[in-house]
């Protein structure tokens, strides 16, 4: 009895989470558009998309009633979330990350799924769908390999990813090629969720020069632990997501603006409700890299960053805050 009676408030608990839920959607129903916003994960390059979709929409006057969900990195977990954003009729739904993508796209095909930030579109399968149209953030792999090479003469280089995150998967395979091409290893060790990114470092971290960590979203959502076995290892950590490595001791980072990327997409929504065909927009490329560079991580590590380098650099931090370039 003891064991059942905590189960049925559980089940009471769902009943009127469920309620509230269909409340809400009648609520929802006076002319205002409903986006429903699927996240694989929490971490601040994703909460920043999804900031700047809303920021760039309400900006040029669109009206929406947003629900977000996030998968907490559960594949499952995707697929469940776009059941529901079925279920409650959103008007467009967004998936950013690509399994959120994804699984939006597997079950809608008669209102518009818009990705954003998606690695590499056309292998994930989200490319050429009449009512499927996004963002891709594909990093310029070998030249983000030339820019560590820059600051630090390496012969191996550490590579933590997601063995069921496609993105992941593209990025290593990506960085092995560029690797190979330098005559540098890539020495690698997957993870199926951000639990395991800590211990995964610890396994290569005594057999690399430097570390490498790519617009893999369960990796970056641990990239604070990733960062402490770096730099308790004396090991350089670079970053392909500049957005994630603000508090961390991430040495340097050349990525893109993840809350420009959102305004990108909240660009391709709009050019939807305008009256574009999703598959006429197609996937819209991010451009221009921003380099980050930690001084205070370097000083650590007794490592001098090129003057061209700080030249160009977006973020500079110095003593704990961000030097006004």
């Amino acid at each position: 009895m003891k064991k059942i009676i905590p189960a049925l408030i559980a089940l009471l608990i769902i009943a009127a989470s469920v309620t509230a839920l269909s409340a809400g959607g009648a609520q929802e129903l006076d002319g205002r558009l409903k986006i429903g916003i699927s996240k694989l994960i929490t971490h601040p390059a994703l909460d920043s998309i999804e900031q700047g979709i809303k920021d760039y929409l309400s900006d040029n006057g669109i009206d929406a009633v947003y629900e977000t969900q996030t998968a907490n990195g559960e594949i499952s977990t995707a697929s469940s979330i776009a059941q529901l954003f079925q279920t409650e009729g959103k008007d467009i739904v967004v998936g950013i990350a690509t399994p959120t993508a994804q699984a939006l796209a597997n079950v809608f095909t008669d209102i518009p799924v818009v990705y954003a930030t998606v690695t590499d579109p056309e292998s994930a399968g989200l490319t050429g769908i009449d009512n499927v149209c996004g963002t891709s953030d594909m990093v310029p792999v070998k030249e983000q390999l030339r820019i560590i090479r820059e600051v630090k003469d390496i012969k191996s280089l550490g590579m933590v990813y997601t063995s069921a995150e496609a993105n992941g998967i593209t990025l290593m395979e990506a960085m092995h090629e560029a690797c190979n091409e330098a005559g540098i290893e890539l020495i690698t060790a997957s993870v199926s969720n951000s639990s395991e990114v800590r211990m995964a470092a610890q396994s290569i971290i005594d057999r690399v020069d430097a570390m490498y960590v790519s617009t893999d979203n369960t990796v970056i959502s641990a990239i604070a632990a990733l960062s402490e076995v770096c730099i308790e290892n004396s090991v350089p950590l670079f970053s392909a997501d500049t957005t994630s490595s603000f508090g961390t001791d991430v040495l340097l980072a050349g990525g893109f603006d993840y809350y420009q990327s959102g305004r990108l997409t909240g660009e391709v929504i709009k050019r939807i409700l305008d009256g574009e065909k999703p598959v006429d927009i197609g996937t819209r490329y991010l451009e221009n890299l921003e380099i980050y560079v930690n001084l205070d991580t370097a000083a650590k590590l007794g490592i001098e960053i090129p003057e061209d380098i700080l030249s160009t650099a977006s973020y500079i931090i110095k003593d704990g805050a961000e030097i006004q370039l």
